[in-house]
């Protein structure tokens, strides 16, 4: 059994960041990744038309100016090959490679009372023992699949979006279907509508999808992100969501009906998430401008959709504006103007099973040669659940969050000494690496500062612990997140309804975490 300080799972944004802190500060260290590759979401994730979705520039590593200034991103919103590329890059450039073991899920990670250390097990045969272990497992790590029977039934080739092969799937000429209209699903059916023969989209609930605005970075434009490299940095320390756009202090009926017409056109070719930034101040809390918004948005896609009953199929009725995770797209809805694309509501037409040719509905059978399901993930505490987690006393990670995720700050939760989680469930909605890094710097001067004093276990007391849950569930009925989103756990069937992200934002993360190092961080050491 080899040991090591520190132990870290997950090869993506959060985990290499952990593991080149845990490398500067001297620890023996490993990274644990199930893949052949790093990426985390942009190794799994590498279907058609998988891009980003925040400015490509601002989602990449910050911590330096010289990993910053080697790679240049070529699109305001980069595709999949190009974001896998850049962690590759990112690695080697920081030489972390000969640290990360691939192929290597791990199957349990159980405490050891007596010596405050982890075992770890892994299901290339591997055991490890670790004093502290950091889970960087990500919160869109388990795709799911729709709840009826006959899935391993179907002869024909089927995929998941988040599961997707690295060698590309031939659509030409063939029966296609997607299953799911989210984030991933309004990306790669435009994709696949040009080469397939015939695509069928099944769609359970519309979203309100808005143009991405993405657009080539030309050598002018980088040679000026480059330069206003560290203002950039801190004006993205500075954001509540990580981004660079500027909040907008005007309320919606401050403006008269034609202005805000004017104001919904500019909104509505906006780059990405400056529709949510950069809206009205009062869009995600007066329920009359959100609507009006939404009359808005259903007016347009009503013009860029040909057939009226299609269009009405594709405007949400169950949520507003931001009552679910908004995607962004590109050529979404003009692609059911084309004449093999066919939209099927199960709602209207639930799903009843999967045959070996197809796919049967209330409404009858279609045969397909290829199924894609991009029917989501486990958000938040799917991976981490099914890591085999045992704290003091065998206690089942699982079991602890029974009725919902109990941490302070994303990171910890009482009971697992030496146990962290960063960008786990409890995080915040934006631009995931900026929050992130806050949770990865936390965490390592934490073990840093337990290194420099002598102290062999670092574990949440359980009063801070219940202080944050407690800010949770008192802040989550102002947000703009509805209980059907997946940020409740609403698509996974029988996962209990819990917010699962941190509704005050890098603000009371940053004020928390900042109490704790105030304090010296002395309750944290047993």
């Amino acid at each position: 059994m080899s040991e090591v300080d520190v132990l870290v799972i997950g090869a993506g944004v959060t985990g290499i960041h952990q593991l080149y802190r845990a490398r500067e500060a001297g620890f023996s260290t490993l990274l644990l990744e199930a893949g052949d590759g790093v990426g985390g979401v942009w190794f799994w994730n590498r279907y058609p038309g998988a891009r980003l979705d925040s400015e490509s520039y601002t989602y990449g590593y910050l911590f330096s100016k010289e990993l910053f200034e080697g790679w240049e991103w070529t699109e305001r919103y980069a595709g999949q090959p190009e974001n896998e590329a850049y962690f590759n890059y990112a690695v080697d450039r920081l030489g972390l490679r000969e640290w990360i073991r691939f192929g290597a899920r791990v199957t349990a990670v159980v405490f050891d009372e007596k010596s405050s250390t982890w075992q770890v097990s892994a299901g290339d045969g591997s055991t490890i023992r670790a004093r502290f272990v950091v889970a960087a497992t990500g919160v869109l790590s388990v795709p799911i699949y729709p709840d009826v029977p006959g899935r391993e039934t179907f002869r024909g080739v089927q995929h998941h979006t988040g599961l997707y092969p690295r060698d590309p799937v031939d659509f030409t000429d063939k029966r296609v279907a997607v299953v799911g209209t989210g984030s991933s699903g309004v990306q790669i059916i435009p994709e696949i509508a040009r080469e397939a023969a015939s695509l069928t989209v099944y769609q359970r609930s519309a979203n309100w999808c808005t143009p991405l605005g993405n657009e080539p970075i030309g050598a002018e434009a980088y040679a000026q992100i480059k330069a206003d490299f560290e203002p950039m940095r801190e004006k993205l320390k500075e954001s509540q969501s990580g981004f660079l756009h500027q909040r907008r202090e005007r309320k919606a009926f401050e403006d008269s009906a034609p202005d805000r017409e004017a104001f919904y056109r500019q909104m509505w070719t906006s780059p990405g998430f400056s529709k949510l930034i950069s809206h009205y101040s009062d869009m995600m809390t007066d329920g009359s401008a959100n609507a009006d918004w939404c009359e808005f948005m259903a007016g347009r896609i009503r013009e860029l959709v040909d057939d009226p009953a299609t269009a009405e199929k594709l405007i949400p009725r169950d949520h507003g504006w931001a009552g679910k995770r908004p995607p962004f797209v590109t050529g979404y809805f003009e692609t059911y103007n084309r004449p093999n694309v066919t939209l099927v509501s199960t709602r209207e037409t639930p799903m009843t099973r999967v045959t070996e040719t197809g796919i049967e509905t209330t409404d009858g059978q279609r045969n397909f040669d290829v199924i894609i399901w991009a029917s989501g993930f486990d958000f938040g505490t799917g991976a981490l659940n099914r890591l085999g987690v045992r704290g003091r006393g065998g206690l089942p990670l699982e079991k602890y969050w029974a009725d919902g995720p109990q941490t302070f700050a994303g990171l910890m939760s009482h009971g697992f000494p030496n146990f962290f989680f960063p960008g786990g469930p409890h995080g915040a909605a934006g631009n995931n690496p900026r929050y992130a890094e806050d949770q990865v710097d936390f965490v390592a001067d934490l073990i840093e500062h337990a290194r420099a004093g002598g102290h062999r276990t670092i574990e949440v007391p359980e009063d801070v612990e219940l202080e944050w849950n407690r800010m949770v569930e008192e802040l989550a009925v102002h947000s703009s997140f509805g209980e059907h989103s997946y940020f409740y756990g609403a698509n996974v069937a029988g996962k209990p309804r819990s917010f699962l992200l941190n509704p005050g934002g890098r603000p009371v993360l940053r004020k928390m975490l900042g109490e704790a190092v105030d304090s010296d961080y002395d309750r944290f050491f047993a």
